[in-house]
């Protein structure tokens, strides 16, 4: 999770039509723009819409929106499922894609706010990985007409992304750049979407109960038809929500080899809060003193359904990073990792990811100053509700 993403500009009509609809999450309502937008029917597989469903309630009924919210988010859900609507056209039309294989992924993933996004965008400096990029996660689907190997115009477009103000020194993102695959998931519905949505019910207890395997098909279909358009030596792909799924990770990719990411827990439940903060800012009333505890409980539980999976899963599939050990030595650690899962790292790739460190020093834009107090936190009760996580690994120290 990450993205300051507040979906993509409205024009003005579809701006009136939004403020002015007695329903601006009607289900049938949303699912009408996409198609009209499209002229597209197929949504593909329907059980997406039990998820899409409970969202848009939460967004009715608890997340209390202010006008440019609604707005916001409403634009939001039409262009996801304007993106599906493209990609099972796609899929439908060449249907070969879904047996195109995708060998040895390489995951990133761990707690929000432990490094995950820094060494991810570190690893895919090495020539031979295939990161996921903004935009496309944003397009995943062709561009019709395209002649093969024509600049894809979408690439880098001002148009495909819209930051917000003051997003920046939280999490970067650019749309050429390496992104989380939380973005690609969204699509389905049954993610945690913004990250904020997994924090209000009823979505917040709805998604935790779900068994995601029809997701990661889809997810799955979506790396195919990316690697069908774009294709690559190794998949590099990055979310903390795997964290959620690792058991249906490994089951959909059984040779994939995941990185998990660690850190002191003050740190990043502090740091996660502050984004999170930052992404509800447009729900009237907000209370941020009330979201630490959903949001320690929140990332207790992923992180508890996680560990789960790690002990009974095969131990090669894993390799742990500590977030002090990769701030002091970066490469090295790329070094044990690469080791670990038995991959070449040639000079071609140990020069880029120099240049990369060299080019990216940490807050290069701007340090991200937080409180845990400031969200009804204090560091007795985070360390007490992940006792056993910091004990695991060695994670005592500031």
């Amino acid at each position: 999770m990450g993205s300051g993403r507040r979906g993509e500009p409205t024009d003005a009509a579809g701006a009136a039509d939004a403020a002015g609809s007695a329903a601006p999450f009607s289900l049938a309502g949303i699912l009408d723009d996409a198609r009209r937008e499209t002229g597209l029917e197929d949504f593909g597989d329907p059980g997406f819409r039990e998820g899409l469903g409970v969202m848009l309630e939460t967004y009715a009924c608890t997340a209390r929106f202010d006008a440019r919210g609604v707005l916001d988010h409403r634009r939001r859900v039409v262009t996801l499922l304007c993106a599906r609507l493209r990609v099972v056209d796609a899929l439908r039309r060449r249907p070969e894609i879904r047996r195109r294989p995708i060998r040895s992924p390489l995951f990133v993933t761990g707690l929000p706010r432990t490094g995950t996004s820094a060494l991810f965008q570190l690893l895919a400096a090495d020539p031979a990985a295939r990161p996921l990029l903004t935009w496309e996660a944003i397009h995943p689907y062709p561009l019709e007409g395209l002649a093969p190997g024509e600049p894809d115009p979408r690439r880098g477009a001002a148009g495909s992304l819209w930051i917000d103000a003051g997003f920046e020194n939280i999490h970067h993102v650019a749309p050429d750049l390496p992104e989380e695959c939380v973005l690609l998931l969204s699509q389905d519905f049954c993610d945690p979407q913004m990250g904020i949505e997994v924090l209000m019910e009823p979505y917040a207890s709805w998604f935790q109960a779900q068994d995601l395997r029809r997701s990661y098909a889809y997810y799955a279909d979506l790396l195919r038809l990316l690697d069908w358009q774009r294709p690559g030596e190794r998949w590099l792909l990055k979310s903390p929500v795997h964290l959620w799924a690792l058991d249906v990770l490994l089951e959909t990719f059984p040779d994939a080899c995941v990185v998990l990411a660690h850190r002191e827990p003050l740190e990043c439940v502090a740091s996660y809060c502050s984004m999170v903060a930052f992404l509800m800012r447009d729900r009237e009333g907000f209370d941020a003193t009330a979201l630490g505890p959903a949001v320690l409980e929140y990332l207790a539980r992923s992180l508890e359904r996680a560990l789960a999976v790690r002990e009974r899963a095969d131990p090669r599939r894993f390799v742990d990073v500590d977030y002090r050990v990769l701030l002091a030595d970066p490469l090295a650690e790329v070094e044990r990792i690469y080791a670990r899962f038995g991959l070449p790292l040639g000079a071609a790739a140990r020069e880029a990811m120099r240049r990369h460190l060299d080019e990216n020093p940490k807050d290069r834009h701007g340090a991200h100053a937080y409180r845990l107090e400031d969200y009804g936190l204090a560091p007795e009760r985070v360390r007490a509700r992940l006792a056993g996580y910091l004990e695991r690994f060695g994670l005592g120290g500031a």
